[in-house]
């Protein structure tokens, strides 16, 4: 009698855990549906057409690495992105390290301000920085206005254009998680530098910024990410000189029907990014992997 009254709760027990296993496989469904649907499916698609169209083998990916003009919009593509990135940090850690120190009611104000740049019309950005950046433009007018310059500037279809309006448009994206980063340090520890006899600079770079450094990753990660993959605004400031691997991808697509050459452009755009992510993860490992380890 004992025996069986001890061992039915057991046997309960034992069977709880894998009823919970089966129920919240049951609740990813969706989303795993959702993720074959929209991510897998996909690239999966892109990667049958890269080794059989026009014919089966790996003749677009060869082409890609042996043509010149492939290889420089690749290069060209790494290159915008890695100014863009080193901009945006130069830029965004000053601004998320005042979010941290400011009263929040500024703070508030701030973080409004880069949600109001996100949430409006990406084209609209960047031709609001077109108007900005031509030759009769306001900055070029006011500069000469101020006798700063004898002629107007070559902001625009050039390098430095692309760099001003995709560092705006990326800002957001690094402050966001670097200020959450920042706002989760104990302030006590910048007091024990300085008590300890350092200065704002070496308290800066041997407190602050190590610190700081895993959200200073994820921001940078996300801002190279997205700024090798955007289209918009590269074509609109940057022209043909510049251009980037997300406009060749649309032109091969859109003009050309080359859906075997596009579709190993994306995937070598898509191998980077996991790269990239799968660097970061080595170097910069979640709190609760450390843990387990």
């Amino acid at each position: 009698m004992n025996t069986n009254t001890l061992s039915a709760p057991m046997g309960l027990a034992a069977a709880s855990p894998r009823r919970a296993r089966r129920s919240g496989l049951v609740w990813l469904l969706p989303a795993l549906a959702l993720l074959a649907l929209f991510f897998v499916l996909p690239v999966l698609s892109l990667l049958l057409r890269s080794v059989m169209e026009p014919q089966f083998g790996l003749q677009n990916y060869a082409e890609l690495v042996n043509g010149i003009t492939y290889a420089k919009v690749l290069w060209n593509t790494l290159f915008v992105a890695t100014v863009v990135t080193v901009v945006t940090v130069l830029l965004g850690f000053p601004v998320a390290w005042l979010m941290a120190i400011v009263p929040s009611r500024w703070s508030r104000l701030i973080m409004g301000a880069l949600l109001l740049s996100m949430w409006t019309n990406l084209l609209v950005r960047t031709y609001a920085w077109m108007v900005l950046l031509q030759s009769s433009g306001v900055i070029n007018q006011t500069l000469m206005k101020w006798g700063v310059i004898d002629a107007p500037l070559p902001l625009v279809n050039n390098l430095i254009g692309v760099t001003i309006g995709m560092s705006y448009i990326m800002l957001p994206f690094l402050v966001l998680p670097l200020h959450a980063t920042i706002k989760s340090l104990d302030p006590a520890i910048l007091r024990a530098a300085a008590t300890c006899g350092a200065t704002n600079w070496q308290a800066f770079r041997l407190v602050l910024w190590p610190l700081a450094l895993p959200g200073v990753a994820s921001g940078a990660l996300m801002v190279f990410v997205m700024a090798m993959g955007y289209f918009v605004t590269p074509a609109l400031l940057g022209g043909a000189s510049h251009m980037m691997l997300a406009e060749l991808i649309a032109q091969l697509v859109q003009s050309l029907l080359n859906w075997g050459l596009a579709g190993a452009a994306s995937l070598v755009l898509l191998l980077i990014t996991l790269g990239l992510y799968a660097l970061q993860l080595k170097l910069f490992p979640a709190k609760g992997g450390q843990h387990a380890a």
